[in-house]
């Protein structure tokens, strides 16, 4: 699982300040109050958190528990085992004790990166399903305004866990170098540069 596998999860809350207000309500007169309320319980926001959260917590099992990926694309099936073993194509690569312990430091920085990751995953989707009840409700009630502000100041919050997270690749990318130097079959998977840590805060 290299950085450039991890950061595409940042991208579910970019759009997420985008959403607004529609227009379509500006300057009608408030519609029947009684039908928001069906209007608002069709979007089933507890059932898609239970979704998400669920989806979370298994993919945060199969990291714990499963195999790590470290594959590149372009290199062949490499995977870090939980006991710290490096399986390149399902075969083990022989490691000495050193090279374990390099092994398991790296592979708990992937997760901690992945874990990070998630969080603000489900962040993004909740506050997606926030920005969604709030236009609807805001369509049927005719108040449209303070929406955007309201999910730019939520939108906010997770753009600084994405910072948080963007502080965890200098010390991912020195556990990789590290890793190489000591375990030459690591060494093709080791594609980290300066260059992700300077977009990720981009």
């Amino acid at each position: 699982m290299t950085t450039r596998l991890l950061l595409p999860a940042l991208l579910l809350c970019l759009p997420i300040a985008a959403c607004t207000a529609p227009d379509s309500g500006k300057g009608k007169a408030p519609a029947d109050q009684s039908a928001a309320a069906p209007a608002t319980s069709a979007l089933d926001t507890d059932g898609i958190g239970k979704t998400v959260q669920e989806a979370t917590e298994k993919a945060r099992r199969e990291i714990s528990q499963g195999n790590i990926s470290i594959a590149n694309g372009k290199t062949p099936k490499a995977e870090i085992s939980p006991q710290g073993d490096l399986l390149i194509d399902g075969k083990p690569v022989t490691v000495d004790a050193h090279q374990r312990a390099l092994l398991l430091d790296y592979r708990k920085q992937v997760e901690q990166l992945a874990n990070a990751g998630m969080e603000i995953g489900v962040a993004g989707a909740n506050l997606g399903v926030k920005a969604a009840g709030e236009a609807i409700k805001g369509m049927f009630s005719g108040d449209t305004q303070g929406i955007e502000a309201r999910v730019n100041e939520e939108a906010k919050k997770i753009e600084d866990q994405a910072q948080k997270l963007c502080g965890l690749l200098p010390g991912m990318m020195a556990r990789q170098q590290a890793l190489a130097a000591a375990l030459p079959a690591f060494q093709p998977y080791a594609t980290m540069d300066q260059s992700d840590i300077d977009d990720c805060g981009k």
